[in-house]
């Protein structure tokens, strides 16, 4: 996979292809909207709030003229609410990419979504399970499509296990966000050995450290608003670079099916991507048939992709 000088420029043209991004209204999933449409993509930009995807809708006409993105209301959160979203997609229309990027991290408490779901496993792996679940219809329908999913260095962590998935024994922040990454690297192996005998490919990217949306969560204290301010001159990187991961994944012509790529700078925080190690075990096939049933299971979401 030869991408040492590989950079968004080298995107080939995307006339043609259609997008489809969530968490699109701002941070790495505008940018990863924005650069695709770029280089001709049609674009759907996805995300929970009317207003904000309005106001991305204009931003982005505004920053690539000539393109028309539309935008889909979508909670993660609301398994009806995705299911509703996800219909008139999967009734006709063709889905080159998905980008599931959207998430939510260190909510304070343990919450649940309406369904009854702890909140951030049901919102970054579950809801965009069965979001992918719902679009198959409009992903099959593409010669070569892609599912690109947004995990995080944060999977790599041994809080990231996924034993007590709904942290109903022990709920702490950052260990439910570190097990939601692990299940979106865990859901993306066993995704890609149900695209085994296709052209379909199943990739998973983490971005690095990047100053998003997602740091909103992190905490409500001066001390805990200080420590990211800080970290946001010194440690982290813009959405822009942080984006590349993504871009890489939907586009570049020699990226396998399964693959797991991140930024290739010291300590994997920033530069070019590239194949990045997964963390032990996520790509074992019992843990993803093990993750797959559960998945499901939780959902209500029968996945229309067989087993392999």
């Amino acid at each position: 996979m030869p991408n040492s000088h590989w950079t968004p420029a080298d995107i080939p043209d995307l006339k043609g292809r259609t997008a489809l991004i969530t968490g699109a209204n701002s941070g790495i999933g505008y940018r990863t909207a924005q650069v695709l449409a770029e280089h001709g993509a049609r674009i759907l930009l996805a995300g929970r709030r009317p207003d904000s995807l309005a106001d991305a809708a204009r931003r982005l006409r505004t920053d690539v003229p000539g393109t028309h993105p539309e935008t889909v209301e979508l909670d993660l959160g609301d398994l009806a609410a995705i299911r509703e979203a996800a219909a008139p997609l999967a009734a006709g229309e063709t889905l080159d990419i998905l980008v599931n990027n959207a998430g939510v991290m260190n909510i304070p408490e343990r919450r649940l979504t309406r369904d009854g779901l702890e909140l951030t496993v049901g919102t970054n792996h579950l809801g965009h399970f069965a979001l992918t679940a719902h679009l198959m219809p409009s992903l099959q329908r593409s010669s070569a499509a892609r599912v690109v999913t947004v995990s995080a260095v944060a999977a790599a962590w041994r809080a990231g296990d996924l034993a007590d998935l709904m942290s109903e024994h022990r709920y702490r922040p950052m260990s439910a966000y570190a097990k939601s990454k692990r299940a979106n690297i865990v859901f993306t192996q066993e995704l890609a050995r149900r695209f085994a005998d296709s052209a379909h490919r199943a990739v998973v990217v983490h971005p690095g450290s990047a100053v998003t949306n997602l740091q909103r969560h992190t905490s409500a204290s001066r001390t805990g608003r200080l420590l990211v301010a800080l970290a946001s001159r010194t440690l982290m990187g813009s959405p822009d670079g942080a984006a590349w991961p993504s871009l890489f994944a939907a586009t570049h012509p020699e990226v396998t099916n399964g693959a797991y790529l991140g930024p290739a700078g010291r300590d994997q925080t920033s530069g070019t991507p590239e194949p990045v190690r997964l963390p032990a075990g996520a790509d074992g096939p019992d843990l993803g048939a093990w993750l797959w049933r559960e998945s499901e299971r939780l959902t209500g979401v029968t996945f229309p992709v067989p087993q392999t």
